[in-house]
């Protein structure tokens, strides 16, 4: 009797290990080198790049990633219908896609992109508040507002300042991406720009900080197209990012995760 109870616990044990070995197989489901593209907004280069390997690696998947300003993206994907999943700088290109049908309207936030006012190191010009990019003289390089979302978030600080129309005079450059706006300060073709704060280098530039209550804050999503192929995969994809995991990789780039009470 015994050595019967004693067979049957062992059985147990057994199927619950296999149980338990086929759990996981499940959860770390391996998509035999299947492909995903990724329509990435150009600033989140960093942490994407990233979290494009790490994903490929645990799930075995081929993750291609093209980066550039959002409008840029929201252009390829409505001429060729290809791809499956679309993270943006901001919301608003998000909704913008959306209103396209190029995307689901369901997505999931995962960091936030913040303006701030970077300038040449040691601040030589003495900016010190938003106004001051008004001031005659100054050369400012900001982000297209058609083609990136800083572009748009910097209309929206000028807007509530006052100065839309004034600032005007000193832009000097409007970059189809950040990359660019962050190329001409740092090249000097520029005195001063409005960034994100992941993209304003430290080591080359100093910020100052936009009060959130005068500032546009963006929040960075991430949704799956309407036209992919591989539903089950891209939303896998997108789930991660915007899990524990993936939004550590964006606060190791710089990028506060979401929700963050300081920005709400």
């Amino acid at each position: 009797m015994k050595k019967s109870i004693l067979f049957a616990s062992v059985v147990c044990l057994i199927l619950l290990a296999v149980v338990c070995s086929a759990g996981c197989v499940t959860e770390e489901k391996n998509y035999d080198g299947q492909n995903l593209l990724v329509y990435s907004g150009a600033g989140l280069k960093g942490p994407m790049a990233e979290i494009g390997t790490t994903f490929g690696e645990k799930y075995n998947v081929n993750v291609e990633l093209t980066y550039g300003g959002s409008g840029v993206l929201i252009s390829q994907m409505t001429t060729t219908k290809l791809g499956d999943i679309f993270i943006p700088g901001g919301e608003p290109d998000y909704q913008n896609a959306v209103a396209k049908g190029l995307v689901s309207e369901d997505y999931q936030p995962v960091a936030y992109h913040v303006p701030v006012i970077a300038v040449s190191k040691g601040n030589p010009k003495g900016i010190e508040t938003v106004e001051d990019l008004a001031t005659p003289g100054l050369r400012v390089a900001l982000g297209d507002v058609n083609a990136t979302a800083i572009g748009k978030a910097s209309a929206a600080i000028f807007k509530k300042a006052g100065i839309l129309e004034s600032i005007e005079q000193n832009v000097v450059l409007r970059g189809a991406t950040i990359n660019e706006v962050v190329t001409a300060l740092s090249t000097g073709n520029a005195d001063a720009a409005v960034l994100t704060l992941d993209s304003a280098n430290k080591d080359l530039f100093t910020t100052i900080e936009i009060p959130v209550k005068d500032n546009s804050i963006l929040i960075t999503p991430i949704g799956v197209t309407t036209f992919t192929t591989k539903p089950e995969l891209a939303q896998l994809f997108a789930d991660y990012v915007a899990s524990d995991e993936g939004k550590a990789i964006f606060e190791k780039y710089g990028f506060p995760a979401y929700p963050d009470a300081k920005y709400t």
